[in-house]
Parts: structure tokens; C-alpha cells; sequence
């Protein structure tokens, strides 16, 4: 889908958009098992609106993905149906996160999104680089080992 316009019946479009959203609190859950059904069941409900994931990458705190979304829908409604019925399926087939989380809510409630233009490549490549980053920055000490402000 490389800069190529999308059709509806009567639209050509393409309307992409940079979404990120993170579980409740912020907790760092998404791993192991519960990673990959995270990404299965993303995949599976934007495949039935007929959204394309272009680029998508979980976090251990947030999830990014670069999407097609057509104009027929909403951003607002898109990110509410994704995070509803992912929230439910998650529940389902992890029901030890429920005294985590109670009422069945895995994520928090804003989202941030950005449309992307003409900067497609380079957002893509940072969610696919943004985990190896992350880690590199871990690996650096903060520590200080000499007094900054006593010169020795």
C-alpha cells in the first residue's frame, strides 16, 4: 500500500494514521503469551472493518500501529471498537487478568494518533525500531560517578 490511493465505491483515498494506546495504569503486561493474542486479535478485528495494519509493533506498556483506516469510519469510532472488543476477547482467553483490572477494561482510556502524510517510511521504521532503542537506552547508567558540581 505503498502511496497508493484506496477505493470505496464512489472514493479514492488514503488516510493513515500513527495510534498509540497503552493497558490501564500504564502496567507493562503486554509479553509472552498474552503478547501474541494481543497482536492476533488486532490483526483479526481490523481485518473485519477492512483496516490495514500497515506497521505495528507491542510494547510491554503501549501498542503502536501504523494504519489505513478508510474514511467511512471515524478515528474515535475506530479506537473505540478496537480497544472494546479487544478488551473483551483478552478477558476471555486470560481470565487471570480480571482481579488486575476488574470490570473487563484492559485499556486505559485516551489514545494518541497522528495522521502520517507523507512520512509513511519513516514512521513505519520508527515503530519497527523503537523496541531496540528502548533497550539500548536501558542499558545506559544514569549514575553519576563524579560530583557535577564539585569538580572532582
Amino acid at each position: 500500500m505503498a502511496q497508493k490511493a484506496c477505493s470505496l465505491a464512489h472514493t479514492k483515498w488514503m488516510c493513515k494514521y500513527h495510534i498509540v494506546f497503552t493497558p490501564k495504569y500504564r502496567r507493562k503486561i503486554i509479553y509472552n503469551q498474552i503478547r501474541a493474542d494481543i497482536g492476533e486479535i488486532l490483526r483479526k478485528l481490523c481485518e473485519y472493518k477492512g483496516i490495514e495494519i500497515i506497521e505495528g509493533h507491542l510494547m510491554p506498556d503501549h501498542v503502536h500501529m501504523l494504519a489505513a483506516i478508510p474514511p467511512k469510519y471515524s478515528v474515535a469510532s475506530v479506537m473505540g471498537y478496537l480497544k472494546g472488543k479487544s478488551s473483551l476477547m483478552i478477558f476471555d482467553r486470560h481470565a487471570n487478568l480480571k482481579h488486575k483490572f476488574g470490570n473487563r477494561k484492559l485499556w486505559a482510556q485516551g489514545y494518541y494518533v497522528s495522521t502520517v502524510g507523507l512520512n509513511e517510511a519513516t514512521i513505519a521504521k520508527y515503530i519497527r525500531e523503537q523496541e531496540s532503542r528502548d533497550i539500548a537506552e536501558d542499558k545506559l547508567s544514569v549514575k553519576e560517578y563524579e560530583d557535577p558540581f564539585g569538580g572532582k
